[in-house]
């Protein structure tokens, strides 16, 4: 492991930046602000090394960056509708910072905050990021300790360990916001990329405001069908109407009806490196999406991004579970303890 300066926040606060190196070369960065994946590179066909992650050069970037780049989020990841959910009878208010929702918890989400390092495993290429959020924080009740470790193995595999508990019943639904491009950060549109999800059904939203209408409806016949690996462009202009409401894919995929078990979730491949990109979980849900809203900005090495230069493949409960019957629930209950694993392995071919 080797650890080096990232500079400070605006009040003073120093950041880190934490980079580790398997047998093959491959090398995964990380800061402190945000438990938030920095860089990735991974062995391409031709031997080459591509960072295949979104991301900036400066802690700023990360502050002002509107699209989570590589970020842990927490408390609870995704939409939650009007911000608004009852626990025990209590209704708790949340910040209203998407359109009429919260989205990934709030303003002072856990991406904006600098984590403390819980511990080292130099043989494991293995780091544990620690977080405590107070009884109120965000809108949530309960005193809630989180911890999310990083592990590069020498199969080419990251692995997202997450773990939290509360003394107050709360919700919990972490999850990684990275955006991938396999073709390199820095390579422009991920449309000819191929994905395929191993999901049957996914939630289709109300309207443009991206709430789930509560259904599960099957993938068959429709452009969200990646049932079979397909170009992500292929369909992603089709006159439907889910794509319209969010501008592309934005929609949770259903893996299961819940958590714990752990599943593929996802496999993509760009023809160009020869990367694939195998993706794992424990969670009931993935949300897939094409980076629609990515603005025009100037992202790492002076790299030019836009929209649909990376894709995520976010882990978690559906969105607005804590609202709606008949989804798994993200709640957490007082004293008992939130554990699930996300992984991404890399290859080529």
């Amino acid at each position: 492991m080797e650890k080096k300066s990232f500079g400070m926040l605006q009040e003073g606060t120093e950041l880190s930046l934490y980079s580790f190196t398997n047998k093959n070369n491959m090398t995964m960065v990380l800061t402190d602000l945000g438990a938030t994946l920095v860089k990735l590179l991974v062995p391409a066909k031709n031997g080459e090394l591509k960072d295949v992650v979104l991301g900036y050069d400066t802690p700023q970037g990360y502050i002002d960056n509107t699209c989570f780049f590589g970020a842990v989020i927490g408390r609870s990841g995704n939409r939650i509708d009007k911000g608004r959910f009852v626990i025990d009878g209590k209704t708790y208010q949340m910040d209203i910072n998407d359109n009429e929702n919260n989205l990934h918890s709030g303003n002072d989400g856990f991406d904006k905050r600098k984590w403390n390092v819980g511990g080292v495993d130099e043989e494991k290429n293995s780091i544990t990021f620690t977080l405590s959020s107070p009884d109120g924080d965000q809108g949530f009740p309960g005193n809630f300790r989180t911890s999310v470790t990083y592990t590069l193995t020498d199969d080419n595999e990251i692995i997202l360990h997450y773990e939290a508990s509360s003394d107050a019943d709360t919700v919990a639904n972490m999850t990684n916001h990275t955006y991938f491009n396999l073709a390199g950060h820095d390579s422009g549109s991920i449309e000819g990329q191929e994905l395929q999800l191993f999901a049957e059904a996914f939630t289709p939203v109300r309207d443009s405001q991206a709430i789930p209408t509560g259904e599960i409806v099957p993938v068959a016949g429709t452009p969200m069908d990646f049932t079979a690996a397909k170009e992500i462009g292929r369909d992603i202009a089709a006159d439907f109407e889910q794509m319209k409401f969010v501008g592309g894919y934005d929609h949770n995929y259903v893996l299961s009806n819940k958590t714990g078990v752990k599943k593929k979730m996802a496999e993509a491949y760009c023809k160009e490196t020869g990367i694939v990109m195998e993706a794992f979980t424990d969670c009931c849900g993935v949300q897939f999406y094409a980076g629609n809203f990515i603005t025009d900005q100037t992202g790492k090495d002076g790299a030019a991004y836009g929209k649909r230069h990376g894709f995520c493949l976010e882990s978690q409960y559906y969105p607005n579970s804590i609202n709606q019957e008949g989804f798994p629930s993200p709640l957490l209950k007082a004293g008992e303890k939130y554990d699930t694993v996300t992984s991404y392995r890399f290859s080529v071919k």
